[in-house]
């Protein structure tokens, strides 16, 4: 083969060589695909201090009896409102005059405390601030005051707790705090049978009822609301209430399964309660907010089949019966059912 050939052989190899090969990929850039934005963030959930709420409670009836048209009422009120403007909340004060089953006209003060008012995602949680004027299941002088610790300062104490936390964390998210008066100035019980204060009408809840009828926000619609009574007594049980599971089925199943998840099965109990007259009744019932109720409601008790415990309503509804692990279990339920947007 002549050096030509050779050459021009050389040549066409090289040029078949380069036409096989083919450019090497360039490095795959892996693009993060954008997650959906969450318009109702979660964030992590406080731990509920017992002993703040339990001192709360004390605070209340350290006043003494927060009975309407009394000075001690007027200033355990004034105490609340400072707590809850230093707790960054704002507040809507709710005056108005009812008649009691006696004839007499109560002058009320339902207090609405919010956080993050311009929120549309809101969640509702009330309780009644009032006390007895009568100890009218006790024994000896029935038409003495009760002091008020379990019924109506418990579920104030939690409130308060929880109005603190949110003042330390911000749970992004719409929370009302109502506090009703008047709830317990219903027409005194004259067989100390319990269902007969079912059968006492609209005397009770005097202050949910003005409420109700007289929205002082308007357009109010939270998801839900959750009323807390009698919510602070040891070995406390929490059943399913009637009206709750008629009006906030849904939101009963959730949170009393939360509860039993957080550890507090023995205070949220399974079992179904008849339907009560409490604050939710009349919200449900007038404003129609589905709104359930965690109330002491003991499945067996020595007045029937339930019953709100053995100082309902008498002298022994004191700071002796206050039980720090049951204010936990409520608090730290209700305020992770907030943090969580549950």
């Amino acid at each position: 083969m002549s050096l030509l050939k050779i050459f021009l052989v050389s040549i066409i190899a090289v040029l078949l060589i380069g036409c096989g090969e083919t450019e090497k990929p360039k490095d795959v850039v892996n693009v993060p695909i954008a997650k959906p934005i969450d318009k109702h963030p979660k964030v992590p959930t406080p731990n509920f201090n017992a002993d703040s709420a339990y001192i709360f409670i004390q605070n209340q009836l350290d006043f003494g009896f927060r009975i309407p048209n009394t000075p001690e009422h007027d200033s355990c009120a004034v105490w609340m409102k400072r707590k809850l403007t230093e707790y960054g909340f704002t507040l809507t004060i709710q005056t108005g005059k009812v008649k009691a089953w006696t004839g007499n006209m109560l002058n009320i003060e339902n207090i609405i405390a919010q956080h993050n008012p311009e929120a549309t995602n809101r969640i509702m949680l009330c309780t009644h601030w009032d006390t007895r004027p009568y100890a009218d299941r006790g024994t000896g002088n029935k038409t003495k005051p009760i002091p008020g610790a379990n019924d109506g300062g418990s579920g104030v104490g939690v409130l308060l707790e929880v109005a603190r936390q949110i003042s330390l964390s911000d749970p992004k998210t719409g929370v009302d705090l109502i506090f009703f008066d008047a709830e317990d100035y219903g027409a005194m019980s004259t067989n100390d049978v319990i269902s007969d204060l079912n059968t006492m009408g609209d005397s009770w809840c005097l202050g949910s009822q003005y409420w109700s009828k007289n929205p002082p926000i308007k357009n109010y619609k939270p998801r839900y609301g959750i009323l807390l009574d009698m919510v602070g007594a040891k070995d406390a049980t929490f059943p399913k209430e009637g009206l709750s599971q008629k009006y906030a089925g849904t939101h009963v199943q959730r949170i009393w399964k939360e509860a039993e998840v957080l550890g507090y099965g023995k205070y949220f109990v399974k079992k179904i309660a008849p339907a009560i007259t409490d604050d939710h009744t009349y919200i449900n019932q007038i404003a129609g907010i589905p709104t359930l109720d965690i109330v002491h409601y003991a499945p067996k008790g020595s007045y029937g089949s339930f019953d709100f415990g053995h100082f309902h309503h008498t002298q022994k509804d004191n700071m002796d019966i206050i039980h720090k692990e049951t204010l936990k279990a409520v608090g730290q339920t209700v305020i992770h059912i907030v943090y969580q947007k549950i």
